[in-house]
């Protein structure tokens, strides 16, 4: 298998895990009957994300990296916050302030 094969196909995985993450958050939001964002949508933001990166830097191409990049920092913030307000409930209920 050539490089290019190989980068291919790892473009192909960032896109397949960047696009599960509409599909998991319609599924849970259907669930809910209103919208939610799942956390794993912000995991599959981040993995696919991350792939698409890598990519990317093997294209050199300027603005997909930028994008990428830029889209990374948002979903490692979010997923910062959901991990804060977690410890935060549990701190709550441990203390018994639910």
């Amino acid at each position: 298998m050539s490089a290019e094969w190989l980068w291919l196909g790892i473009g192909f995985l960032g896109q397949a895990l960047f696009s599960a993450r509409f599909i998991v958050q319609w599924l849970a939001s259907e669930r809910a009957k209103r919208s939610v964002m799942p956390v794993a949508f912000w995991f599959l933001s981040l993995g696919g994300g991350a792939t698409l990166l890598a990519y990317a830097l093997y294209r050199q191409d300027p603005v997909f990296v930028v994008g990428q990049a830029a889209g990374l920092l948002i979903y490692l913030r979010n997923l910062i916050l959901i991990r804060k307000e977690h410890r935060q409930h549990q701190v709550n209920d441990e203390d018994g302030n639910a």
